[in-house]
């Protein structure tokens, strides 16, 4: 049975990214072919200035531009670089050459620089492909999804609309296995029954109207946020619903930092990625940790069988 290709979109090259896909080759070249958008120059670039020689077998799927490489600096070359690695991965996977893409870190505001009006990868694929793609992150022990994402937290109480919400919850139970999701309330408490904010009232409501076109009781609450990752209920579920960023991210990075991976839900194709930044103050330093990379391929093959 042939292994799985698999696109590697290589980041923003002032960061650690390459330096993870080099380090990682020979291993998760055992799991599937990995296919490195990037070019020969910009390869051959980041191997001189980490100090290793390319493997024989890399298989390079070209990417054009040429630009010096200028570790742990935000530049306008790079940024640009690595969303062009990026959107060839994806068509790479629309014309079905590869299986699945797994990404390797950018800098936001090396885009924002560069004119890109993308928040991230998750924000570009849900605009490239008109879908509301989920931004669901974890690991083997533990998952959380998150309803909004890189907004001001100011306005994420705005966003807790039952309509929206209940599609939300919708989209989430066709894309993860049938297991129970907690979701997490917005407000301390989880409102106290609208003492402090009404907002669970329509969290609520899009729950229990989910439930019921599904069919039985797959999502649970809303949880009182400051218990919601408790070790009991982290043994109850595995699948946590966030509304924000950082009410999710936070207790996973405290507990899985390492590990823990990026995945794009709701969309026509795979994509993971690692759950951590560009590391700039570590770039070609031969210190970047390989398990979220690894963690993120391994999370691909899983969505391809």
């Amino acid at each position: 049975m042939s292994k799985p290709k698999i696109a590697i979109s290589v980041g923003d090259l002032n960061g650690v990214g390459i330096e993870i896909a080099l380090k990682a080759h020979k291993e998760i070249s055992e799991l599937c072919t990995p296919i490195y958008c990037i070019n020969k120059y910009m390869l051959s670039q980041a191997a001189k200035l980490l100090h290793v020689d390319l493997p024989d077998d890399l298989e390079v799927s070209f990417v054009d531009g040429d630009f010096d490489i200028k570790p742990g600096e935000i530049s306008v070359p790079s940024g640009r670089y690595s969303f062009e690695s990026f959107m060839h991965g994806v068509i790479l996977c629309q014309r079905e050459e590869a299986d699945a893409l797994v990404t390797m870190p950018i800098h936001k505001e090396a885009w924002m620089e560069s004119g890109l009006k993308f928040k991230g990868h998750t924000d570009a694929l849900r605009q490239y492909f008109k879908k509301d793609a989920i931004m669901m992150l974890g690991c083997e022990k533990m998952f959380v999804a998150l309803y909004t994402e890189h907004i001001p937290l100011k306005d994420v109480a705005h966003e807790i609309q039952y309509k929206k919400l209940k599609q939300f919850f919708l989209d989430l139970n066709e894309s993860i296995p049938k297991e129970q999701i907690a979701v997490l309330g917005l407000n301390p408490h989880a409102g106290d029954n609208g003492v402090l904010g009404n907002e669970e009232l329509r969290i609520t409501k899009a729950i229990k109207s989910a439930n019921l076109q599904i069919g039985f009781e797959r999502f649970v609450g809303p949880l009182v946020p400051d218990v919601a990752f408790t070790p009991h209920n982290r043994e109850k579920f595995k699948y946590f619903a966030a509304m924000y960023h950082d009410q999710g991210l936070t207790p996973l990075k405290a507990l899985y930092f390492d590990e823990s991976v990026n995945i794009s839900l709701n969309l026509p194709i795979i994509r993971t990625s690692v759950d951590h930044g560009t590391a700039f103050d570590i770039a070609y330093k031969g210190e970047a940790n390989t398990l979220s990379y690894i963690n993120a391929i391994k999370s691909a093959i899983g969505f391809i069988a």
